[in-house]
């Protein structure tokens, strides 16, 4: 019986490790290539959508990254949609010269309705093909100067959807905040930045990407309304045959969350919602992935099942353990604890890699006291592994859509003069 189970081991991290080893792969691309440079023949008009509910707070220096930017003024127009706000975010995003609808729905809620209804409004006021492309923007974030342009670049170049580089406003706060922000670099230098260069599908992930206005107009507004609504959308269009583009050379700042229950709430949030996207179209996106031998769609599929894969086969083998008698209760709880701890090692050391690799080329990218940096690196591995327990309670419970408070106000030039 013993041997059986070291065999079921070895054939569950064996299929694990083929399933990712592209990744690996992804990793050596990213040190040895250089993103590709992107130049635009034409100025596009935009619209820079911000959903914001309660944002006082964040919103003016928002808006002012945008103001500032390299790119035309007269091509870009700022617009907020004030979502069930009980504050001023409303007024002071007027104040401060944006576009601004005011949104009370109660009933529809969450990122996904916001930016359906500024879409329906300016459908309504000017027409969808006004602009041809649409940022999406959380309120809570900062742009570099030339994001816009940088943007624009790729854009110009027949990207219908682009995506950016996702850095930290607050990375240096503490080990949760770190973990988000050293896995967004980790995205955005190895994961994105490759797919663009081997010609696959990029994901966007949340806030700061740019899409047309034909794909919206073909959706009617935005469509995307599950609890990851970023990954749904990603998902959909990868479907749809749509290739997204990235721009390594777009930078954004997000906050991130500093306290472990925001951050439980958040991750539990996401990880539902990887799962509510791949119920849906998971079967499709297999379908397609076959039917046109498109990489994207794999890669796709195996950025949904991580979670869900280790929740499912822990609890096979401890069904089929328990049901054929191979193993009695004590001796099963014994027999995962010890694969628990030889993969819970194992995984370390890759996260730890994995994370090194990062901490080391995007130096320069994380606004923080270096000392910090690397002291928080050791810890980066347990961040990780806190989706673990996240990933399987989120099997069995939906949370509700809840805004998470932003508290850091800082400008751009706040950001860079952090003391290194």
């Amino acid at each position: 019986m013993e041997e059986i189970f070291q065999v079921f081991a070895l054939i569950v991290m064996l299929m694990v490790a083929i399933c990712f080893s592209y990744q690996l792969v992804y990793v050596f691309i990213a040190l040895v290539r250089k993103p590709k440079k992107f130049y635009a023949n034409k100025k596009h008009r935009y619209a820079v959508l911000i959903s914001a509910r309660n944002e006082r707070a964040v919103i003016g220096n928002l808006i002012a990254s945008i103001q500032s930017q390299t790119y035309d003024k007269d091509l870009i127009d700022i617009v907020v949609i004030a979502d069930n706000c009980t504050d001023d975010t409303g007024e002071i995003a007027e104040k401060a010269g944006a576009i601004v609808y005011r949104r009370y729905n109660t009933k529809n809620i969450g990122k996904g309705y916001a930016l359906d209804y500024g879409l329906k409004q300016i459908e309504k006021e000017v027409g969808i093909d006004y602009y041809d492309g649409y940022f999406v923007i959380d309120a809570d974030n900062i742009l570099e100067e030339d994001y816009v342009e940088n943007m624009n670049n790729v854009f110009d170049n027949g990207y219908r959807v682009v995506t950016s580089y996702r850095n930290s406003k607050n990375i240096g706060s503490n080990w949760i905040t770190f973990g988000y922000g050293l896995w967004f670099l980790r995205e955005a230098k190895y994961i994105n930045n490759v797919r663009m260069m081997l010609g696959i599908s990029c994901v966007v992930s949340g806030t700061g990407f740019l899409v047309s206005s034909e794909i919206l107009k073909k959706n009617h507004g935005w469509k995307h309304h599950l609890l990851t609504e970023d990954i749904e959308f990603s998902v959909d269009n990868i479907i749809q045959g749509e290739k997204i583009g990235y721009c390594a050379d777009a930078i954004f700042y997000d906050e991130q969350p500093e306290t472990f229950q925001a951050s439980w709430h958040q991750r539990m949030r996401w990880s539902r919602g990887f799962y509510q996207v791949f119920y849906r179209y998971g079967k499709n996106l297999v379908k397609q992935g076959i039917k046109r031998l498109d990489f994207s769609c794999y890669d796709m599929f195996i950025t949904l099942v991580p979670g869900l894969g280790v929740a499912l086969v822990m609890g096979l083998f401890t069904v089929l353990s328990l049901g054929i008698g191979m193993f009695d209760f004590e001796t099963v709880v014994l027999k995962c604890g010890e694969s628990l701890i030889k993969s819970g090692i194992m995984s370390y050391v890759t996260m730890f890699i994995l994370g090194a690799i990062t901490l080391v080329t995007e130096w320069k990218q994380v606004h923080c006291k270096k000392s910090k940096a690397i002291m928080y690196l050791f810890l980066f591995p347990f961040f990780m592994f806190t989706y673990l327990p996240i990933s399987i309670v989120a099997l069995f419970y939906t949370p509700e859509w809840k805004p998470i408070l932003h508290t850091v106000v800082v400008t751009r030039k706040d950001i860079h003069n952090v003391h290194e």
